[in-house]
């Protein structure tokens, strides 16, 4: 009888651990559901940074490798606020769309912040990069941007409304984008000139 007893004890024991591990099985799998991620939001759309970009050119290139010719593309991206903050950048890819995205990118890094003096620029400047030279000069107020078209998309994303421009030199639109870039980057109000001379505003003007 004892034996019987014993026999009936465990299949009793086995019969609870069987009805219980569902039980555990169903905890588990409610706790999970619980903690669920959130879908991924994009991260470009959370920034909201305020800035436009504008491509400049896009270039087709080869790269040699050991297989043969591998085609690239090298693009010219400008990003600005239109408020005095500019930024130049570049970069290559084996799709037009990845050429951009990282020329952008590359914009973002170097952005600066240029003077101006209402619509138009503070004073006359020359900007140089290798061959090419941008004459930069102010301009009165409805006059409008007279300029080519890698310039005019330059100072346009700075916020310039008038000023007049003009090229000398190669007109490859890399060196003509960063000859404008150079010259803005020069510019200074009178406030700038004042604290760099330690004199006040009114004696510089």
């Amino acid at each position: 009888m004892a034996e019987v007893e014993n026999v009936q004890a465990v299949e009793t024991e086995a019969q609870v651990e069987t009805t219980e591990a569902p039980v555990e099985k169903k905890e588990r799998n409610n706790k999970g559901k619980k903690f669920e991620r959130r879908p991924r939001r994009d991260r470009r759309e959370e920034k909201g940074d305020g800035l436009e970009k504008k491509t400049i050119s896009i270039n087709r290139i080869s790269k040699t490798v050991k297989g043969g010719r591998k085609p690239r593309f090298n693009a010219i991206v400008v990003v600005g606020d239109k408020n005095g903050r500019i930024g130049v950048g570049m970069g290559k890819g084996a799709e037009t769309s990845i050429a951009i995205e990282k020329a952008t990118a590359d914009a973002k890094r170097h952005i600066v912040s240029i003077a101006i003096n209402g619509t138009t620029i503070p004073h006359e400047m020359i900007g140089r990069f290798e061959t090419t030279k941008i004459l930069m000069m102010p301009s009165k107020e409805g006059n409008g941007v007279i300029a080519g078209g890698a310039v005019r998309a330059v100072v346009e994303m700075a916020g310039i409304k008038d000023i007049t421009t003009k090229s000398y030199g190669s007109n490859n639109p890399i060196n003509v984008v960063k000859a404008t870039f150079d010259g803005l980057t020069k510019l200074r109000n009178a406030e700038q000139v004042a604290q760099m001379r330690g004199k006040s505003v009114e004696e510089i003007r």
